[in-house]
């Protein structure tokens, strides 16, 4: 798994939304997009973090981006995520880890000494070409959306 950095080209990837349909990365090229990777829908973190860049959207799209999340969650559980927090963008399914494997986002992560693999909480901008432009480690979940444009404004 290859750690990507800053102005590297983003992986290739395809999956299915929230309503089932395929989405590819050749469809995003010529759009500014954030991808957004996270563990599990409706747990806390990832509700607020899902509810700040809802809550931002709109500002964000001001700016030209448009906002994907990625989990291992399955269609029905992206459908019921969105419905239940009306959330307003795309979430992508991953169900076979391998967009979060090509992002180098499945890692091993250990909780309460017990070791598993998870999705590493991570979100990257990627501009037209298709180009990684920023890359956040560390999510402040409740203020995602604040977090994204001070980077932007910099």
């Amino acid at each position: 798994m290859a750690q990507l950095n800053i102005s590297d080209l983003a992986p290739d990837f395809s999956a299915k939304t929230q309503q089932g349909t395929l989405l590819t990365s050749k469809e995003l090229r010529g759009k500014k997009i954030i991808l957004y990777f996270y563990p599990k829908d409706n747990t806390s973190g990832c509700t607020l973090e899902a509810k700040s860049l809802r809550d931002g959207k709109q500002e964000l799209l001001a700016r030209g981006y448009h906002i994907i999340g990625v989990s291992p969650d399955s269609e029905k559980s992206h459908q019921n995520f969105c419905t239940k927090h009306e959330l307003n963008f795309t979430l992508l399914a991953d169900t076979d880890h391998a967009i979060c494997k090509a992002f180098g986002v499945w890692a091993e992560k250990s909780m309460y000494g017990r070791k598993y693999m998870g999705v590493l909480r991570t979100t990257f901008l990627i501009d037209e070409e298709g180009r990684i432009t920023h890359i956040f480690n560390k999510v402040k979940t409740s203020e995602h959306y604040q977090q994204i444009i001070a980077e932007l404004d910099k």
